[in-house]
């Protein structure tokens, strides 16, 4: 398949932007044969106008791309594509992450990656993004709003209110602090948060919660020295404290 040739409506649609040849012509062949239709692009600086003309179903991101890098394309793209976005990176390094997640990025996979991995990955988003017109939230929880005190929080607007004053959230941040305050006074460790948000277990190494955890509390104007609203349960998970918010 040509990376240019039109994608079937029929199939998940992926645009994979990949600056490596044989890497991407390597996964377009695997995710092919799972039944996906992906497209290729090559050149970080001309990510941005395919990203949004096109509307794929989810965006494979490299982070080391010419013309412009991933992280850039990530920020630029993100107030107009509702879609995931699953970052690929070769450098393991914490930063990467965290400012992929805090510009919006979902997920992250360093390279090199296992296709099954990555499929997988893939398969999480998709479930939490079935459908591009309205994101979603974990599906499980159906009740429309939360309210303890001087803290409120709404699926129906997506918005959080603490003291009268609307948090600026991303999606992700959205997700987790709905997750964690709809089991408010019960602990969740790091492998229930994964398994309800990306569909995955918790491999020891994805520090993607703690880093969300940590960008919640300084929103929340919890302590992040000895936090009392969202808990850290050592060798457990976290503890949403409904009776910390007065």
């Amino acid at each position: 398949m040509s990376s240019n040739s039109a994608i079937p409506e029929t199939k998940t649609r992926i645009l994979l932007v990949e600056d490596d040849t044989r890497l991407s012509t390597l996964v377009q062949e695997y995710l092919q044969q799972q039944a996906m239709a992906v497209s290729i692009e090559h050149r970080g600086d001309s990510a941005c106008q395919r990203i949004v003309s096109e509307m794929p179903d989810l965006v494979i991101l490299d982070l080391m791309l010419p013309g412009m890098d991933g992280l850039e394309i990530c920020k630029a793209v993100r107030p107009e594509y509702p879609g995931p976005i699953l970052m690929l990176t070769a450098r393991d390094e914490d930063i990467d992450q965290v400012v992929g997640l805090e510009i919006g990025a979902d997920d992250y996979v360093t390279k090199p990656v296992q296709p099954r991995v990555l499929l997988a990955r893939i398969r999480a988003l998709l479930r939490r993004f079935p459908s591009h017109a309205q994101q979603t939230v974990p599906q499980k929880h159906n009740t429309p709003d939360i309210h303890y005190d001087n803290f409120r929080i709404s699926t129906t607007a997506r918005e959080v209110w603490l003291n009268d004053t609307t948090l600026d959230l991303t999606t992700n941040e959205f997700e987790l602090l709905w997750l964690l305050a709809s089991h408010a006074g019960e602990v969740l460790t790091r492998d229930t948060i994964l398994d309800q948000l990306r569909g995955i277990g918790y491999d020891g190494l994805d520090r993607s919660v703690d880093i969300r955890i940590s960008r919640l509390r300084k929103k929340l104007d919890d302590n992040t020295s000895r936090p009392f609203r969202i808990k850290t349960i050592r060798g457990k998970g976290y503890l949403f404290v409904k009776e910390a918010w007065k």
